[in-house]
């Protein structure tokens, strides 16, 4: 009743507003208008504002991670006067012997040369104290450089070592000197020690080549993002080949050939879901089944490559029949009308034509699957590898994982270090967005 009574009142009103004079209309149609523009400048506004809030929070980001990474880039160096006995890491054709170079006590000599330069230092515990300026890998480094130089020279040379991580965080300003020493993990006999070298022009900032060459290490001033890489790239091969097959059958299926019924309609609704279920179900996943029934390596690049296909494969097959639904069915049509079988028509005319769009989702689904942390988790590919992985069954980690290990060390060089391989994982990921882009602007069709 209260309706209708509404209703009555607005045809009311309406009719009375058609039967009074021209102005009042006019007025009463400008009033209106007037609120629709102000209500379309507010939501222009608050679109406005949205974007810009995102933009940023986006360079709040950025700027936080550049400006915690970019020193990572260089490493510090101390310059060591070292005679190194030939004869002890040589053979009798004077070639260096790899045996005998592995054996020899790097450490020790660069150590001894090192204090030689602090006759002053002479107390057990200040000798050791002095010897933490160095990396603890200082004599691998000059192992590498003296086995890289294939020949020992004669006499006392100057060589450039790694300084530990503490004088690479004093010498980029990292670390406050004027707080009180037992805040600090540099010793006030240490500054010492390090404004000496530092005065002799014995210290230096260089590129950290190590980075990107290298593993990773106990010690940040020899950790590199190498051996992530590889295995990142080692797994994401694996996914490539086997959720992309798979995906772009299952989308022809269920395309084409899947008869309309309950079971086409229960598939197609736990493809969507799949793609919604958080990531580390499927590490749960790989664990149970590829772990713990089929046996298979723990921490290796082919089983990490199988848990991220599982995971990408429903992204794939939703962007695998957008795309074929995209192709005109005249096309189809046409083919099957010129005798060609359904299968035929499939895979020579219509996948062909849908193969941008079935990139564009695959290369989204693997940046998705690049930057994926949990899942790898789960399998084991959080496990400290110093080596490069040579083979799909090596055990391996992956960056997503690198940079977590790191970030959750103590060492704030670790940190350093975390930040700058989040920028080199960005810098891939949206490079890949990017290649997606191009590829569906250069071989899209308009139809």
């Amino acid at each position: 009743m209260n309706d209708h009574h509404e209703i009555v009142s607005s045809s009311a009103g309406v009719a009375g507003l058609y039967n009074a004079p021209t102005s009042v209309r006019m007025a009463h149609i400008a009033a209106g208008l007037k609120k629709r523009r102000a209500a379309s400048k507010r939501l222009r506004i608050y679109g406005i504002a949205a974007i810009c809030t995102a933009i940023g929070f986006l360079c709040i980001l950025l700027t936080t991670i550049i400006s915690n990474g970019y020193t990572a880039l260089q490493q510090t160096e101390i310059a060591v006067t070292i005679d190194v006995p030939a004869d002890e890491i040589v053979d009798a054709n004077g070639v260096i012997d790899v045996d005998k170079s592995r054996n020899y006590n790097w450490d020790g000599l660069v150590k001894r040369s090192f204090r030689k330069a602090f006759p002053e230092v002479t107390g057990m515990l200040e000798q050791r104290s002095l010897g933490e300026l160095l990396s603890a890998n200082a004599g691998y480094d000059l192992r590498l450089q003296i086995e890289a130089a294939g020949t020992v020279p004669t006499g006392a040379v100057t060589y450039w070592v790694k300084s530990s991580d503490d004088v690479d965080m004093l010498m980029k300003g990292r670390m406050d000197r004027s707080i009180d020493e037992k805040k600090r993990r540099i010793k006030d006999n240490q500054l010492v020690w390090f404004d000496k070298i530092v005065a002799e022009g014995s210290v230096r900032l260089a590129f950290n080549s190590t980075f990107f060459t290298a593993a990773d290490s106990r010690e940040p001033e020899s950790a590199g993002v190498l051996g992530a890489i590889v295995g990142s790239a080692m797994a994401l091969v694996i996914t490539v080949m086997l959720a992309l097959p798979l995906a772009v059958m299952a989308a022809v299926y269920l395309e084409y050939f899947a008869p309309p019924g309950r079971l086409t309609d229960f598939i197609e609704v736990n493809v969507n879901n799949l793609a919604a279920v958080p990531s580390i179900v499927f590490g749960l996943l790989g664990l149970a089944v590829f772990l713990g029934f089929f046996g298979m390596p723990r921490s290796a690049p082919l089983v990490g490559g199988m848990v991220l296909a599982l995971m990408t494969l429903p992204t794939i097959i939703i962007a695998t029949r957008a795309s074929i639904r995209a192709v005109p069915t005249s096309i189809r049509d046409a083919a099957l009308g010129l005798g060609a079988s359904p299968m035929q028509t499939a895979l020579d005319h219509v996948l062909p034509l849908a193969a941008p769009g079935i990139l564009t989702g695959t290369i989204i689904g693997i940046a998705q699957a690049l930057g994926e942390t949990a899942p790898l988790i789960m399998i084991g590919m959080v496990a400290f590898i110093v080596d490069v992985p040579t083979s799909f069954t090596d055990p391996a980690t992956a960056l997503p994982v690198q940079i977590f290990i790191w970030s959750d060390s103590a060492e704030r060089a670790f940190y350093e270090r975390a930040s700058l391989a989040i920028m080199a994982l960005l810098l891939f990921l949206i490079s890949m967005n990017m290649t997606a882009v191009l590829l569906r602007r250069k071989f899209e069709k308009k139809w």
